[in-house]
């Protein structure tokens, strides 16, 4: 195509959101992703026992991961969000698969960081289907993940520790770079004194049950959005949803044949793009 100033077009978000969840244990991550209409999880651990989800049953291997996501993608079906549950177990699935495909002990052993460069071309199979039911299929995406404590290098001011998702750095920068909502999950903290013996006192941990889904960083957690969403809201139980979709752009699918009958060419070829360009960073 030439380009030309006659060429420019006002373009807006028409996709469905990329959601990673993340926070501490029991605190209501795969509860809020059930929320999403016409969820289908893909979990790769068995998660919390909700009343009733929609799922492949638990998966073990990479080769499984990847081919329910094609499934969801090939076949016809009126589900509105893929949920992979978790990401941090996932990765030790990806991990053990490249392991028996070049008869590696493990990939953190590999000299030189080449365990996880291998590691990367994976995930990048990954990002490309989820990408194709979102673009194609009008599918919500949502990641499931726990959380660390992890050092963060300011270059600002002194270091600090945060919460952040847990992932190594190669796929967590991946991961970062695509997602359009971090969303961390956790009840706020709070200290208050209390009174001792012999007219002391001392600090303890306080706050309430109230859980908050934070969408915008502090240097206390990792959070962001693309959508100019509140900075933090509330999550009530069964209302998450209805909380965050208000903020997302009107989605639409693509109006053609393709998306509807999706073919084992399409997939093929955009698989090879987006491996070749993510190993050639």
């Amino acid at each position: 195509m030439a380009v030309s100033l006659s060429t420019l077009r006002k373009v807006k978000a028409t996709f469905p959101p990329r959601t990673l969840i993340y926070g501490p244990p029991k605190m209501g991550k795969t509860t809020l992703a059930s929320e999403f209409p016409g969820a289908v999880f893909i979990q790769t651990e068995q998660g919390e026992n909700l009343d009733e989800i929609t799922s492949f049953g638990k998966i073990d291997s990479w080769d499984d991961v990847i081919e329910a996501v094609r499934v969801l993608y090939r076949e016809q079906h009126d589900l509105k969000t893929v949920v992979i549950d978790s990401i941090d177990r996932l990765e030790n699935l990806i991990w053990d698969h490249v392991c028996v495909e070049q008869k590696w002990q493990s990939v953190p052993a590999v000299e030189y960081g080449k365990g996880y460069a291998a590691a990367t071309v994976f995930w990048a199979q990954l990002f490309v289907g989820l990408n194709l039911l979102r673009t194609e299929k009008g599918m919500n995406v949502i990641l499931i993940g726990h959380e660390e404590v992890d050092r963060f290098d300011d270059p600002r001011s002194a270091s600090y520790s945060r919460f952040d998702f847990r992932l190594h750095k190669t796929a967590h920068a991946m991961i970062q770079n695509d997602m359009d909502i971090i969303l961390f999950l956790n009840q706020k903290p709070g200290v208050q004194e209390e009174k001792i013996g012999f007219g002391g006192k001392r600090k303890v941990a306080a706050g309430t049950a109230q859980r908050w889904m934070h969408l915008e960083g502090r240097p206390s957690y990792n959070a962001g959005n693309r959508y100019n969403m509140p900075p933090e809201a509330p999550y009530v139980l069964g209302q998450g949803y209805a909380a965050l979709s208000q903020y997302f752009p009107k989605t639409e699918l693509m109006a053609n044949a393709q998306a509807a009958h999706a073919t084992t060419e399409t997939w093929s070829k955009a698989k090879q793009e987006y491996a070749t360009a993510v190993t050639a960073r």
